[in-house]
C-alpha cells in the first residue's frame, strides 16, 4: 500500500461531514423505544465502574461525566416498565494479555473493578445483572450470550457507557452482526449522549511513548461506523 500523504487536508471534507452528521443526530424518546412492550427491552451499561469513572490509570473526566446521563436513563427505563438491566464490566485477571496494550486496571477484587456507587444505590439495584469480562469484549469468555439465550423475548438492546470506540463498539457490533448472521429480528441502539471515550493528546503520547487518542474524533468516527453497519445511533431522552 502506498504511503498516505497530507491526510489532514484530504480528509477535511469528510471531517466536516462527520461533524455535521454527529450534530444532527436524532433525539429519540426512550418511551418510543420501549412502547407497550418493556419486557422486550434491556439496558446494557458497559464499564461504568470506578476504574474508568473515578480512579485509576484509565479514569478520566469525559467518562466520569457519563454517570449522570446513565443513571438518568436507568431511572427512566425503570419508570417505563423495563426490568432487564445488564452491567458488563472489566474484572481483569492480573495476568490478562490486555495489560500489554493498556496499563493494569480494574483487576478483580480491587475498588477499580467495582460498579459505581450511583448505580449500586439505585432502588432497583437488586434487579441488575452484573457480567464480568476480562477483555474489551462483553461477549467473549463471558456469560452474556447465555443470558441472552435465557431471555428470548428480548429483542431491543440499548447501550450506554464507555468507551465508544472500544467496549461499546465491540458490544454493539457483536449484537448487530450476530443478528445479521442468524437472521434475528433485533434492534441495537447506542445512546450517543450516554457514551464517550478518552483523550490522550499527541504531546502526552509522545512524552510517555504510547499511542495518541483524540477523544472527539474517535467518539464520532466510531458512532458513525456503528450507524453505517445498522446500529441505531441517537440521543435518548
Amino acid at each position: 500500500m502506498p504511503a498516505i500523504h497530507d491526510l489532514a487536508t484530504r480528509s477535511a471534507p469528510f471531517l466536516a461531514y462527520l461533524e455535521q452528521w454527529h450534530n444532527s443526530l436524532p433525539e429519540v424518546e426512550l418511551a418510543t423505544i420501549v412502547g407497550n412492550t418493556p419486557e422486550r427491552v434491556v439496558i446494557c451499561s458497559i464499564d461504568m465502574i470506578n476504574g474508568f469513572c473515578k480512579e485509576g490509570p484509565l479514569a478520566g473526566p469525559r467518562v466520569g461525566a457519563l454517570i449522570e446521563p446513565v443513571v438518568r436513563l436507568f431511572n427512566r427505563a425503570y419508570e417505563l416498565g423495563v426490568r432487564a438491566f445488564i452491567l458488563t464490566q472489566d474484572t481483569h485477571d492480573p495476568a490478562t494479555p490486555e495489560f500489554a496494550a493498556y496499563p493494569p486496571h480494574c483487576v478483580a477484587g480491587t475498588a477499580e473493578s467495582e460498579t459505581i456507587r450511583e448505580l449500586t444505590e439505585l432502588p432497583f439495584a437488586d434487579q441488575i445483572t452484573v457480567i464480568e469480562k476480562n477483555s474489551l469484549s462483553s461477549h467473549l469468555g463471558t456469560r452474556f450470550d447465555a443470558w441472552i439465550a435465557e431471555h428470548p423475548q428480548i429483542d431491543t438492546f440499548v447501550l450506554v457507557g464507555d468507551c465508544t470506540d472500544l467496549c461499546v463498539y465491540t458490544a454493539a457490533m457483536h449484537l448487530r452482526l450476530e443478528a445479521n448472521a442468524l437472521n434475528l429480528k433485533r434492534r441495537v441502539i447506542v445512546a450517543a449522549n450516554a457514551v464517550d471515550t478518552f483523550d490522550t493528546p499527541v504531546n502526552v503520547a509522545r512524552e510517555l511513548g504510547i499511542y495518541a487518542h483524540d477523544g472527539d474524533l474517535h467518539h464520532v468516527l466510531f458512532l458513525h461506523h456503528m450507524a453505517q453497519n445498522g446500529v441505531e445511533v441517537a440521543n435518548l431522552k
